[in-house]
């Protein structure tokens, strides 16, 4: 498996910066980490790593060339539990992840839940918010086969968190081949899943794996909050049973993963030799 890195090393820099960084550290893999629908301010200033998904998709790939980085996956972590609205990132943005994928030979895209921010939402029960998910995401599906592309659901919600809530979108969505999983330990694990068992029961559907480890001060804010975005600590390190997510991904043949974290390079490559010491 290969083990990338969150492109989001240095604060306020430009993608070619956190690429060139990544690059010097000895990696040779990394996701395209935040995407934007049209254009972004500072993203055009050069002080924001995102990637417009209405660029050019070979200039995006040329970018990583440049730096000798393959692209693991394309971010596109939407809202798909509130209602639509043009402002909020959902079906459009993910669609256009998944052709901007396509056109230059990316295999998976990375999209979510999130935790609701309407009261619409926070009313729904886990039934209505698999549904509401699915019914988000059956054009993108469709779109992701015919591109030969997959959609990976991330926990990174109250759905996407819990072996029930992933269970219940591939069951509306009839199981479609496009659709599996990006296993995030971290946000899984603060959501009140337990990532050792979502790895257990989907391993099969599993193709990305977004590492990163959680310590003590996380403990009490289990279960309330969806998501951390990254960590600061090694794996290994936290509270997260990583080895036990090891053991069970080991010979599931997954291709790539990206390491979470955001932390001096020590940090960086001691996660890689205890992930490689797990045996992944």
């Amino acid at each position: 498996m290969k083990i990338g890195l969150f492109l989001l090393i240095q604060p306020y820099a430009s993608v070619d910066a956190q690429l060139k960084l990544a690059s010097e550290m000895g990696f040779d893999c990394a996701d395209v980490t935040d995407t934007n629908a049209g254009g972004s301010m500072l993203g055009t200033a050069g002080f924001s790593p995102t990637v417009s998904l209405d660029d050019n998709p070979f200039d995006v790939k040329r970018m990583f060339d440049k730096y000798h980085m393959t692209i693991s996956t394309i971010c596109a972590h939407a809202n798909l539990l509130d209602p639509t609205k043009p402002s909020r990132y959902s079906t459009a943005e993910v669609m256009k992840a998944i052709k901007m994928a396509g056109a230059i030979g990316v295999k998976d895209i990375v999209t979510t839940d999130s935790e609701p921010h309407t009261e619409w939402a926070a009313k729904l029960t886990m039934e209505q918010r698999a549904f509401v998910m699915a019914e988000k995401l059956y054009e993108p599906c469709r779109m992701a086969s015919d591109y030969g592309v997959r959609i990976l659901l991330e926990p990174h919600g109250p759905v996407t968190d819990s072996v029930e809530g992933l269970r219940l979108v591939f069951k509306y969505l009839d199981d479609a081949p496009a659709l599996g999983i990006n296993l995030d330990t971290g946000n899984s694990w603060i959501g009140n899943g337990d990532p050792v068992a979502i790895a257990k029961e989907f391993k099969k559907k599993i193709h990305h794996v977004h590492w990163k480890d959680l310590g003590p001060e996380w403990k009490e804010k289990r279960g309330k909050v969806f998501g951390t975005g990254f960590s600061n600590i090694a794996v290994g390190d936290g509270l997260v049973d990583i080895k036990g997510v090891c053991a069970v991904l080991k010979d599931a043949n997954i291709e790539s993963s990206t390491l979470e974290i955001i932390a001096p390079k020590e940090t960086l490559l001691k996660s890689v030799a205890f992930l490689r010491a797990c045996g992944v």
